[in-house]
């Protein structure tokens, strides 16, 4: 899912292990949901995009007590670019030099890329709060994606900071009591991307 991955050159083991980097999986889902509201799920992660309102409606309609949670998933998918924004600059403002010459973040490509993958996180976590259900990822999607990371150094520490700040911003929307349950969702992201090794 990395967008990091589609504004660079690749290396023969990058390419191959791309298809292989989706981090998200609905398999627990199935004692949840019928199978049409998780294909509503699966379709709109096969296609890299947040639920519309019409998927929001469909799971609405097959699925009891999912009116709060699909507002919420409604709510981020709205405010996503201001987010994303919020933690572009924190990123920056940890780490000032992220983006010159010879680092991390350059050339502007590779910084834009990054801003992405932050978008993709989000959405992927909006899947979590839509469905109620903070175990959404693959194992096997993750331990990819962190090969990935290491075969492109992608700066980890960098990552996990926006991926904390977008939580951070993001649940200043909430009620106390709403970011108690929400905040399970990012968690698992955020514990997940902290087991990623730098290369």
């Amino acid at each position: 899912m990395s967008a990091i991955l589609e504004t660079m050159p690749l290396s023969e083991k990058a390419q191959k292990l791309i298809p292989k980097a989706r981090i998200v999986s609905f398999a627990t889902w199935k004692n949840l949901y019928s199978d049409e509201v998780i294909a509503i799920f699966q379709k709109a992660d096969d296609e890299g995009r947040y639920l519309t309102d019409d998927d929001l409606e469909g799971i609405k309609n097959q699925a009891q007590d999912t009116s709060v949670s699909l507002e919420q998933a409604r709510l981020l998918r709205e405010l996503a670019s201001n987010l994303v924004a919020d933690a572009r600059e924190k990123v920056l403002a940890e780490f000032p030099h992220i983006t010159a010459p010879g680092n991390d973040l350059y050339p502007p490509e590779r910084a834009e890329a990054c801003w992405r993958d932050f978008w993709h996180f989000l959405r992927c976590i909006t899947y979590s709060i839509a469905g109620k259900n903070p175990k959404f990822t693959s194992d096997e999607g993750l331990k990819n994606m962190e090969l990935l990371y290491q075969e492109l150094g992608v700066p980890i520490s960098a990552m996990l900071c926006g991926l904390e700040h977008l939580k951070t911003v993001s649940l200043q929307h909430f009620s106390s009591e709403e970011q108690d349950l929400l905040g399970i969702s990012f968690d698992h992201l955020i514990t997940a991307l902290k087991q990623f090794r730098q290369a």
